[in-house]
């Protein structure tokens, strides 16, 4: 098996969307199960671009855990950092669309969110192998929220230090997922030092740091190497390398807009790991890498379901040529 160039860490799941847009959760008459979870959608992208890219969580023995590592196989994804936990179930969860496709969380059913396998993934299972030949690792920081695996993250992070991995952190805030929400703030700002490049929404980065400015938050951490800042259909701004601008999203027929920034993370690691890290100083590369990120994202939106939407490395490049940006 290639090695893989980027390790995803946190959960993998089934997004129930909606099948009726711009309902209320006691007014949906039926959900349609898509596989999701935002490190695995990443990891998932990271493959159909082409780049070797392995996803480390855990999943329950049930049915819908079993069909989640199969899909991750099928795609390509290495599983072998994938833990399979005896009694807890592998998370679903649901959510409501509105009219325009954009997305809100409604729950998890009959469980508390505490009581996922995703929560359980032990950090001393960690396969210590995979961090030896990998470029990246790649965070969220919904894992944060619980106990165990909250350790897991930790000791990614020691790992990926140890063997000198680039570090990316999707803040990707969802506060159904914590018990307590009013500690995230506080939990996720204790990693910053440890990661060279953030992801952040436009909300997110307001949520944490009272500023969407992606060159204001750089100069803020001061150890980071890179910020990226979206904001759904009106683009992203980005400071890398210490060349910041600011990107119109592509104008897409947008279906479903879940999955979308993973994606544009995705094609973002692609390409960095394509052109290396000290492409970032020229800014006409910057923006080209930014420019393909996009496209990734935006291709992403025109289809139900954040995995099987995703591009591949060829059609994004088919789309570059024949559309510019607005």
């Amino acid at each position: 098996m290639t090695n893989s160039r980027v390790l995803c860490l946190g959960e993998i799941l089934y997004d129930c969307l909606a099948d009726q847009l711009g309902r209320k959760l006691e007014e949906v008459e039926s959900w349609t199960a898509y596989p999701g979870g935002a490190p695995a959608n990443v990891a998932c992208a990271l493959v159909k671009l082409g780049t070797p890219t392995g996803f480390i969580g855990a999943v329950g023995v049930d049915e819908a855990g079993k069909s989640l590592v199969k899909l991750l196989q099928d795609v390509g994804v290495d599983t072998r950092g994938v833990q399979s936990h005896l009694t807890a179930p592998t998370r679903q969860v649901y959510v409501l669309r509105d009219s325009t496709g954009d997305r809100s969380f409604a729950g998890f059913g009959k469980y508390n969110t505490t009581e996922f396998a995703d929560t359980r993934l032990a950090a001393e299972k960690l396969p210590v192998s995979l961090f030896e030949d990998a470029d990246f690792l790649v965070l969220g920081t919904l894992e944060l929220a619980y106990p165990d695996s909250a350790k897991a993250v930790h000791r990614a992070l020691e790992l990926a230090q140890q063997y000198d991995l680039k570090i990316l952190l999707d803040i990707n805030w969802r506060p159904v997922f914590w018990t307590n929400p009013h500690i995230a703030p506080q939990t996720i700002r204790q990693l910053f030092k440890q990661v060279d490049f953030l992801k952040l929404t436009k909300e997110e980065a307001k949520w944490i740091f009272d500023t969407d400015d992606p060159g204001a938050i750089t100069y803020r951490l001061d150890s980071i190497e890179g910020v990226l800042v979206t904001d759904g259909d009106k683009g992203c701004a980005y400071c890398l390398g210490e060349n910041e601008g600011k990107l119109p999203a592509f104008k897409m027929p947008v279906v479903d807009t879940t999955g979308a920034g993973d994606s544009f993370l995705a094609g973002f690691i692609h390409q960095l790991l394509i052109h290396g890290i000290r492409s970032l100083r020229d800014g006409e590369t910057v923006r080209k890498i930014v420019t393909y990120a996009s496209a990734v994202g935006a291709l992403t939106t025109i289809k139900p379901g954040a995995i099987a939407s995703q591009p591949t490395a060829e059609e994004v490049v088919t789309f570059l040529t024949s559309h510019v940006q607005v």
